[in-house]
């Protein structure tokens, strides 16, 4: 890795525990990949070959007990001293690519974060008398052995079911339920790695657009300079608003449902679902058995959801930057141009990481164009 930094790996059957050196010095090169809505995933890279009679039978690493299948990999960044986790996971896949040139086979291990073991197994049950923050906490509590911290934003109205009128029923997995949930108010549901070993945050809520923003993006900036490359997108379509009627379950009654804005924290001065009016894209509501409180959480879950209607991607330089930069939080970007620059959603960021370098690609995103801040932190 780069002058001032390294990087910690442990792995094991249940307590990982710090890599041996021969592994280490098999290691080639690593890829994580952060991603606001998915799951976190993770490949590592190892030489592999055969130099003495232990190796007639098997390649050493093929046979050796650490790299099997859902074993646990943690991953600790340390650059400047401070130390970051940044992956805490799980292997699903192993890959041989044995080779006819000497030094040239390699095993490769892929897998994802904890969240993982909470997709392995259907439960059909039911969730009687709890509405969903309540379920989202019972069902990160059943997965206590992998460390997960719960952090849970309720939607802005929670409707308490009574047993008399319906019952939230679960058919697949907990993940799957706990994404289902999360998609009905336009929320996220993702495992965060730290912030210690061993322990993971686990999210339930609205892409966070707020908090200290993280060190600026530079660009074009001489020797400030801190982004190799970086490419930006307006989509126009990418915005929508709803309208429609729902047969209110309490009253009986047909009331109508309408989105007009977005009601996240705002990143951009010209928002796309104002300046493109009239010519935003309008969804019907065609939900039912809701009351007018479900219904309009859910029609302005769906209008949150589509405000992102400018991406950025781009390169950084780790070295210049001094840091990692985390997905799943907002960045400053300048140099880029007013229409540009200001605060940004990091949504996806793919460390890669070998002996002699180490560089972040990165997606940004927001719902316009215009900085809403005089000036971004350094």
């Amino acid at each position: 890795m780069l002058s001032g930094s390294y990087l910690t790996l442990l792995i094991g059957p249940t307590v990982a525990a710090p890599a041996p050196p021969s592994l280490l010095e098999s290691l080639q090169r690593i890829e994580v990949t952060h991603d606001d809505a998915g799951q976190s995933g993770f490949q590592i890279v190892f030489s592999v070959g055969r130099s003495g009679p232990a190796d007639l039978l098997d390649f050493a690493l093929v046979s050796n007990p650490l790299l099997k299948v859902f074993n646990r990999v943690i991953m600790v960044v340390t650059m400047n001293a401070v130390p970051a986790v940044l992956m805490d996971g799980v292997i699903t896949h192993l890959e041989l690519n044995p080779s006819t040139e000497p030094g040239r086979s390699t095993l490769t291990l892929m897998g994802k974060d904890v969240s993982v073991m909470m997709d392995l197994q259907d439960h059909p049950v039911e969730h009687p008398a709890q509405p969903e923050p309540v379920i989202v906490l019972k069902l990160i509590a059943a997965y206590a052995q992998y460390g997960l911290i719960p952090m849970i934003i309720p939607p802005p109205s929670v409707d308490i079911p009574l047993p008399i009128q319906r019952i939230p029923r679960q058919q697949g997995t907990d993940l799957e339920f706990l994404r289902e949930m999360a998609e009905r108010y336009g929320y996220v549901f993702y495992v965060k790695p730290g912030p210690a070993p061993f322990t993971n945050t686990a999210y339930w809520g609205p892409p966070p657009r707020i908090g200290v923003p993280q060190r600026a993006l530079s660009v074009a900036l001489g020797g400030a300079t801190n982004v190799n490359r970086i490419s930006f997108r307006n989509n126009a379509l990418g915005v929508e608003t709803v309208e429609g009627q729902v047969q209110d379950s309490l009253t009986n009654q047909k009331l109508p449902v309408k989105t007009f804005a977005s009601l996240r924290p705002p990143l951009a001065a010209f928002p796309a679902l104002l300046t493109n009016q009239p010519n935003v894209p309008l969804r019907q509501f065609s939900a039912s058995g809701l009351n007018i409180v479900q219904a309009y959480a859910r029609a302005q879950g769906r209008t949150d959801a589509s405000s992102e209607a400018v991406m950025a991607e781009g390169e950084l330089d780790t070295l210049r930057y001094g840091g990692i930069l985390d997905a799943r939080g907002i960045v400053g970007l300048r140099g880029a141009g007013y229409s540009y620059d200001g605060l940004w959603y990091v949504k996806r960021v793919k460390h890669r990481i070998e002996r002699e370098s180490y560089l972040q690609e990165f997606t940004l995103t927001r719902e316009g164009l215009g900085a809403t801040v005089p000036a971004v932190i350094p």
